[in-house]
C-alpha cells in the first residue's frame, strides 16, 4: 500500500468512526473505545486536510498563472500564492510521515528510573547521585512528578543505586534512551592533587507495567524477606520487612525495603518486577524489528558508553549521535538535558522514516 491509499484509508476510517459514534444505540464500552481511536488519528486526519487544501490551492495557483489573460496585479498575487504553497507543502508531507511512524505502545508509559555506580569508586557514587538529581530536575522541569524508592547512600553524598518512579506525560518516549552507560571526567572532590579522574555511573530506564501487560504466575516466584539495611532508625534490624522476589524462568530479581510494610514493600518489588519483565520482552520485539537498521539510537544496551560528560570542558557529549553540548551546568540542572533528548528523539524518527521508504 502506498502512501495516498493510507491516508485514504485513514480518511475512511475517521468518516466511520464518525458515522458509529453518532449511532444512537451505541454502547459505553463501545463509545469509549471509538472515541479513543478517534481522537489517536484526528491529529493525523486534521494535516492531511490542510495538506490537500494545501496541493488544491497550488494546482489552482498554477492554473491561474497558466492563463494569458490575467491582469498583472491578479498573476503577483497568484504567483505569490504558489510559492508560499509550493513552500509549505514539503513540510506538510514531512509531519505527516512522522506521524505515520507507528506508535511504540510503550512510549506513553510512566518510567522507573534506576542508576547505578560503576567504575571509579567513591567518585563514581558522587557522579551518580548527580545523575539522579539531573533527571529529578529535568522531570520537575517537564511536570511529571519524581517519586524516590530507593535511595542506597555512601558516606560523603554519593549513592550505590538510586531508584524512582516517575509519571507524566510520555515519559518513558522522553527517558528510553537514557539507558547505557554514562561516564564522567572530572577533578574529584577527594582529589588533592588535582588530577582528573574517570569514572562511570549506568543508568535503566524501565517502562512501567500494569497487571495486565504482563502475566505472572505465583509458582514462578521466589520470595525471600530480609532485614532492612541503611537509614531507618529503630525500624532497621528489628523486623523482616524487606523483600526480594526472584522471577525463576529468567532470574530477574527485584528487592525493595524502603517501607515499614512487608506488603508495601511486596507491593513495589513486584512493580518493579513487572516492569523488567516488559522491558526484556519489548527489547527482544524491537531488536527483531530494527534487526536491519545500521543507527540504533538508544538501543539501550547498558553496557554500551552513551554519554561523557567532561566538566573541565564544560561539555556533555552524546556519542551515539555525535551531539556536544558545551552548557555541562544547564544540562545537569535539569534544564538543557531535553535539548539532548529532542535530538536523539529525532534522529529515532529519522531512522524510522529511512525504514518505511
Amino acid at each position: 500500500m502506498n502512501v495516498d491509499e493510507k491516508l485514504a484509508g485513514i480518511k475512511s476510517r475517521y468518516d466511520e468512526l464518525s458515522s458509529l459514534l453518532a449511532a444512537p444505540d451505541i454502547d459505553g464500552a463501545t463509545f469509549t473505545k471509538l472515541s479513543k481511536e478517534m481522537g489517536e488519528i484526528s491529529p493525523l486526519v486534521e494535516v492531511i486536510k490542510e495538506y490537500e487544501k494545501a496541493t488544491n490551492g497550488m494546482k489552482d495557483a498554477e492554473a491561474l498563472l497558466a492563463d494569458e489573460t490575467l491582469d498583472s496585479e491578479m498573476r503577483q498575487m497568484a504567483n505569490d500564492e504558489y510559492y508560499s504553497l509550493k513552500e509549505k507543502i514539503p513540510e506538510l508531507e514531512q509531519k505527516i510521515k512522522l506521524m505515520l511512524i507507528p506508535k511504540n505502545e510503550a512510549d506513553e508509559k510512566n518510567a522507573i528510573l534506576e542508576v547505578r555506580a560503576g567504575t571509579g569508586g567513591e567518585e563514581a557514587a558522587l557522579f551518580a547521585a548527580d545523575l539522579f538529581r539531573m533527571y529529578e530536575h529535568f522531570a520537575a522541569h517537564k511536570g511529571w512528578k519524581f517519586e524516590t524508592e530507593q535511595f542506597n547512600e555512601t558516606g560523603i553524598g554519593g549513592v550505590k543505586e538510586a531508584i524512582a518512579r516517575i509519571t507524566g506525560k510520555d515519559v518513558f518516549q522522553q527517558l528510553k534512551f537514557e539507558s547505557g552507560v554514562h561516564r564522567v571526567q572530572r577533578v574529584p572532590e577527594t582529589e588533592a592533587s588535582g588530577r582528573i579522574h574517570t569514572s562511570a555511573a549506568t543508568v535503566a530506564v524501565l517502562p512501567e507495567a500494569e497487571e495486565v501487560d504482563i502475566k505472572i504466575d505465583e509458582k514462578d516466584l521466589r520470595i525471600d524477606t530480609f532485614r532492612a539495611s541503611g537509614a531507618g532508625g529503630q525500624h532497621v534490624n528489628k523486623t523482616d520487612s524487606a523483600i526480594r522476589i526472584t522471577h525463576i524462568p529468567t532470574g530477574f530479581v527485584a528487592e525493595c525495603q524502603e517501607e515499614r510494610s512487608q506488603f508495601k514493600n511486596k507491593d513495589k518489588a513486584m512493580s518493579r518486577l513487572r516492569s523488567m519483565l516488559y522491558d526484556a520482552e519489548r527489547r527482544a520485539k524491537d531488536e527483531a524489528r530494527a534487526s536491519n537498521r545500521k543507527n540504533q539510537v538508544g538501543s539501550g544496551d547498558r553496557s554500551e558508553r552513551i554519554r561523557t560528560y567532561n566538566f573541565p570542558q564544560g561539555r556533555v557529549t552524546d556519542h551515539r549521535i555525535n551531539l556536544t553540548l558545551y552548557k555541562i551546568d544547564q544540562v545537569m540542572n535539569g534544564v538543557a538535558l531535553g535539548e539532548i533528548i529532542d535530538a536523539l528523539v529525532t534522529e529515532d524518527q529519522l531512522s524510522r522514516l529511512a525504514e518505511m521508504e
